[in-house]
């Protein structure tokens, strides 16, 4: 959780740096993509940019790349799930060149290869990645074949693929009607179990934390799927939609019936947590908020779950007084800072921590599940204006 969590930092920070032309690059390189085919065309685009006319754009660009392809170096082959790097000069001041390189490995595999020069980063495609928390397990079947394949954001990986040899069996001589027919409700039953068990060991695999199963297919296949009751009992499923096709067409024809399922199940899954959340503070049992009250309960280990706002941002800021060399340590959100001493010197900062990084680091080691939520929906602003934007649901009474 804490990779994911440096991850949304991160972006925050490239969110807010604006270029003085466009000069500001991001290169996505997907997924099993040959790295010296992209070394290639980034070399290209320097020969390229030497037509740009402006020469202050022109010399950040160029040193930005230059920067890229050193970086690059560094690598024999992309990355398991791609990369995404972001490269320019970030100094807020006119007269001044600062040329910084991010660069990030998604935890899910990238799609696309985009290149992009311009006065911001583009930060959809990384957004959309970091944002998809959540997994559900996608089926499509019909009388002949299946294919199982989880969805995390808008990646789809194949599971399993599979067919039915139902279909494939003709009646022979002397073969009684009633006979045929058992025959072939055996046939559809040991179809529909070879689904389900694909479906059961994938649940199993991910401890049964994915969020739900989404079944889709042509006819009544997949009806007579779920009325074969298979699947294990823990499953949840959360809906059924008719689709033309059963292999990754099926899928992505899924995916999009199912794209208002999917909102409402992120925006729930949001509103159960925060409401649960509020009831117990109202009864003043299993839940606290704030930083020092959900840090002492994590080190205690009472914490089953700890609940963090994105946009909150707090740091554990340690002064020293360049007068009388006295040191003091406070508590500051959204950038504040302390500068003068009540005896007039300067404070002077010796460290300053990340105290949400510190919170995740501890709740990492102790095993608690770590939930964000946005400041997007009414629920999340209610936790972030009335509860500090840190909280906990308890396992035991403080």
């Amino acid at each position: 959780m804490k990779k994911e969590y440096n991850m949304i930092k991160e972006i925050k920070r490239l969110k807010s740096i604006r270029g003085y032309g466009t000069e500001l690059i991001s290169v996505y390189i997907p997924a099993e993509f040959n790295i010296n085919e992209e070394v290639s065309k980034l070399r290209e685009e320097h020969s390229q940019s030497s037509n740009i006319k402006s020469k202050s754009v022109r010399t950040n660009v160029q040193s930005a790349l230059e920067k890229i392809l050193q970086y690059l170096k560094l690598y024999r082959e992309t990355p398991k799930n791609g990369m995404a790097i972001f490269c320019g000069n970030t100094s807020k001041n006119p007269g001044k060149t600062e040329i910084e390189l991010f660069a990030m490995e998604p935890p899910i595999p990238l799609k696309v290869n985009i290149y992009r020069c311009d006065s911001t980063f583009l930060l959809e495609p990384i957004e959309a990645i970091v944002e998809a928390k959540d997994v559900y397990v996608l089926v499509v079947l019909d009388g002949r074949e299946a294919t199982v394949a989880t969805l995390r954001g808008s990646h789809v990986q194949v599971i399993k693929k599979m067919n039915s040899m139902v279909h494939a069996k003709v009646r022979k001589g002397g073969q009684s009607a009633a006979r045929y027919s058992r025959g072939i409700e055996e046939s559809i039953g040991e179809y529909h179990q070879r689904v389900a068990d694909v479906i059961n060991a994938t649940f199993e695999q991910y401890q049964f934390k994915i969020k739900g199963l989404i079944v889709g297919g042509p006819g009544p296949t997949k009806d007579g799927f779920l009325k074969s009751k298979t699947l294990n009992y823990q499953i949840k499923v959360l809906g059924t939609y008719d689709t033309g096709y059963t292999e990754e067409y099926g899928l992505q024809e899924l995916v999009e019936k199912a794209s208002d399922l999917l909102k409402e199940q992120q925006a729930g899954q949001e509103r159960k947590i925060i409401e649960r959340f509020v009831q117990e503070i109202v009864r003043k049992e299993l839940a606290t908020y704030g930083y020092e009250k959900t840090k002492s309960a994590l080190e205690a280990g009472q914490v089953s779950t700890l609940i963090i706002n994105e946009d909150i941002s707090i740091h554990i800021v340690k002064y020293k007084c360049t007068t009388c060399n006295q040191t003091i340590e406070r508590i500051e959100k959204d950038g504040h800072r302390e500068e003068k001493h009540e005896d007039g010197g300067t404070m002077e900062i010796v460290e300053d921590k990340d105290a949400i990084g510190e919170l995740i680091d501890i709740a990492d080691k102790k095993g608690v599940d770590t939930v964000f939520v946005s400041s997007e929906s009414s629920y999340g602003k209610e936790f972030l204006m009335g509860f500090q934007g840190i909280g906990a649901l308890l396992r035991y009474k403080m």
